[in-house]
């Protein structure tokens, strides 16, 4: 039997700026990734079996532990990939990050799923490997593999890396409302009047010399969605310069929220702040066999 625990890190989306939309549904985008400092953790267990097995559980009672999930489909294609078989693959999933938040929760374990699998099995498959690998299954697995502060751009899959700031970071979510990303973009291509500011370009600029970025957070999503929902306008009254994350629900500040002043109908977590990491830098990762 081979374990390894793998940490995933949540993002926040310091800019989202959507520029068109693409003739295969999705989006051309220009957005500041950061990752910070919330994870979910994935146990992963592989033992020798008679065929190919994938079994999911873990924490929360709001994700399938099925092929609808993911990270099945991760594992799925890592070993379709690596042609691997007659494996029992066995994923326990802490989550801790929200879920339909804008923070990316369901990408990061997808990244991690096949990042801890490659190492498990030896690493069969190179990082440019991986990365195309996480691009297949959606927009923001490349963003959390690599790590760090990042410009994303096509629909998400085409990454750089770039200079990374330090801020504290806070983040306010409305616990009974998700936004799913499909919505946010259908509500964003029937705005009108919409407008491209390069608010991505301001925050790149001033990543570079190192200067205040607060005034350059923005996001194009927020705007298609914030009319609709009486919670987003709650968060905006209270705490005024708090930007939403992705497609939310998800809102952030780059400072410490010292209480929560929304009430139990939201959740604020507090003391975290941004990283250079993604998933298996630094040590973060722990293999063991037994």
């Amino acid at each position: 039997m081979n374990c390894i625990k793998v940490q995933c890190p949540a993002k926040i989306n310091l800019t989202l700026e959507v520029l068109n939309k693409r003739e295969d549904g999705f989006h051309n985008i220009k957005s500041v990734m950061q990752m910070i400092s919330l994870y979910d953790f994935l146990d992963i267990e592989v033992k020798e079996n008679n065929k190919t097995e994938i079994l999911l559980c873990g924490t929360s009672d709001e994700i399938p532990y099925n092929e609808k999930n993911l990270v099945y489909k991760a594992a799925k294609l890592f070993l379709e990939e690596a042609k691997i078989e007659n494996v029992r693959i066995e994923i326990y999933i802490e989550k801790n990050i929200p879920i339909s938040a804008g923070l990316a929760g369901g990408s990061t374990d997808a990244a991690g799923t096949l990042y801890g699998l490659n190492e498990v099995f030896n690493r069969p498959l190179n990082r440019y490997k991986l990365h195309t690998l996480c691009a297949q299954l959606g927009s923001d697995l490349n963003v959390c593999l690599e790590g760090g502060c990042i410009l994303a751009e096509s629909r998400g899959e085409k990454i750089s890396k770039l200079k990374s700031a330090s801020y504290p970071v806070s983040l306010i979510k409305p616990v009974k409302l998700g936004i799913s990303a499909k919505e946010a973009y259908a509500k964003h291509s029937l705005k009108e009047g919409k407008m491209y500011c390069r608010m991505t370009d301001k925050m790149i600029d001033a990543l570079n010399q190192g200067s205040e970025i607060r005034e350059f957070l923005y996001n194009d999503l927020e705007n298609a969605v914030f009319s609709d929902y009486i919670e987003l306008q709650t968060v905006k009254q209270l705490v005024p310069d708090a930007v939403m994350s992705g497609s939310g629900s998800t809102y952030f500040v780059l400072r410490e929220l010292e209480e929560n002043p929304f009430g139990d109908d939201y959740q604020v977590i507090s003391g975290l702040k941004f990283i250079e990491d993604g998933i298996g830098a630094n040590g973060k990762i722990k293999s063991f066999a037994g």
